[in-house]
């Protein structure tokens, strides 16, 4: 397959190919980093997808233990859904295409928020084989929905059993971190002002103007961070928000507008020094730094700090589910694990990887971070979402 750079635009996105990764474009992804080869689609590769679709069955689940036989899912194509910080080293990729001779096709779906309403609307015609990226917080919805088949991947027993989503293995865990607050330290060494340690102390006057959150409604920190806030106040998380607001809080869209737009810290070029992110970010900044960092410019608020984790899984309906099983059973193998804390700012879901350097120097590990069980936020979470869009926005 030819690595020479061709461009071919399909609607609103870029496709890119040799691992053909598509994605809208735009600066969204977290770690902006590779070099991007792109071709031109090619008719036969639709012939392909549909030879493959009648020879595989994608339902009640999916066997991929007999890698190397006719319909299998060897050779071809394999479609992954993700969303836009989805990050992993050429050669990763390479290796996966070198074990299954197949192709993967990365179609970038906007954020993860975005990218399970889309695979809901569309679960019966999907546009992929394998959805990576889907989260605890928005799990229980797809699961309900019939977006995934089962496929127990050999890779789970070194999974932990507590990041196990779900007792019939539709999904697998592939990575875990934590959204939390973050600050600017130089803001507060020059201000004088001690940086928050506590959800409570946002509401406090001298933190008044200083803070940038996510909508929960289009972001998976910003959603996180609500939940953070039910985990703590419980009936009171409310009257937490209404004082967010008398506190002069700033609420954007999305990640990127609040940590580079909004926030002052690291990266960021607004004027805000506290903001709802990633508990990586430290490392982020100290690894992506044009001068040579001796110390991270932001820090992360511990007791803030509510645990995502991220999934894979097959789709109902996939067009080659083999292929696909055989690319989740990929994301759990030693060679991606240790690709995605430097490329993504994940924490391997499988124990025993060995983390970089800077994450072990400058990331922060809350020993007790915040959560809620999967079923809860999945019977409330619209209910939340309109309950806080009324309490902050009107």
């Amino acid at each position: 397959m030819s690595p020479e750079a061709r461009f071919v635009e399909l609607a609103p996105v870029v496709v890119d190919r040799r691992w053909r990764r598509v994605r809208p474009p735009g600066r969204f992804r977290r770690n902006e980093v590779g070099r991007r080869r792109t071709v031109t689609c090619s008719v036969l590769l639709v012939v392909a997808l549909v030879a493959l679709a009648a020879a595989c069955s994608a339902d009640p689940g999916v066997d991929a233990g007999s890698s190397g036989t006719a319909g299998d899912g060897r050779g071809g194509v394999v479609r992954m859904l993700t969303h836009d910080s989805f990050d992993v080293s050429d050669s990763v990729l390479d290796e996966f295409t070198a074990q299954t001779g197949l192709t993967v096709e990365i179609l970038r779906q906007g954020d993860a928020v975005a990218m399970v309403n889309k695979a809901i609307l569309t679960k019966e015609n999907p546009e992929g084989d394998v959805l990576f990226g889907i989260d605890s917080n928005t799990l229980s919805r797809a699961l309900d929905e019939g977006v995934f088949v089962p496929h127990t991947s050999p890779g789970l027993d070194r999974v932990p059993d507590e990041l196990r989503g779900d007792a019939e293995d539709r999904v697998t865990p592939i990575d875990h971190g934590d959204v939390c607050l973050n600050y600017d330290v130089e803001y507060f060494a020059t201000a004088g002002l001690a940086p928050p340690t506590s959800l409570e102390d946002l509401t406090r006057p001298e933190y008044r103007g200083l803070l940038v959150v996510e909508d929960p409604a289009s972001s998976t920190p910003g959603l996180a961070f609500v939940l953070a806030s039910i985990a703590s106040f419980g009936d009171g998380w409310t009257d937490f928000w209404s004082q967010l607001r008398t506190n002069d809080v700033l609420v954007v869209d999305g990640w990127e507008q609040a940590y580079f737009g909004a926030f002052s810290g690291g990266s960021g070029e607004g004027d805000r020094p506290i903001v709802v992110s990633y508990a990586s970010s430290p490392p982020y900044e100290v690894a992506n730094a044009e001068v040579p960092l001796d110390d991270a410019p932001t820090r992360v608020v511990d007791a803030s700090c509510f645990r995502q984790v991220e999934y894979a899984g097959v789709l109902h309906n996939a067009s080659n589910p083999a292929g696909a099983a055989l690319l989740v059973d990929f994301l759990l193998s030693d060679a991606f694990q240790s690709d995605i804390p430097e490329r993504m700012y994940v924490y391997p879901a499988v124990e025993g990887i060995a983390l970089p350097d800077v994450f072990t120097r400058y990331a922060s590990v809350p020993t007790a971070p915040l959560s809620l069980p999967p079923a809860e936020i999945g019977a409330h979470r619209d209910e939340w979402i309109d309950t806080w869009t009324t309490t902050v926005l009107r």
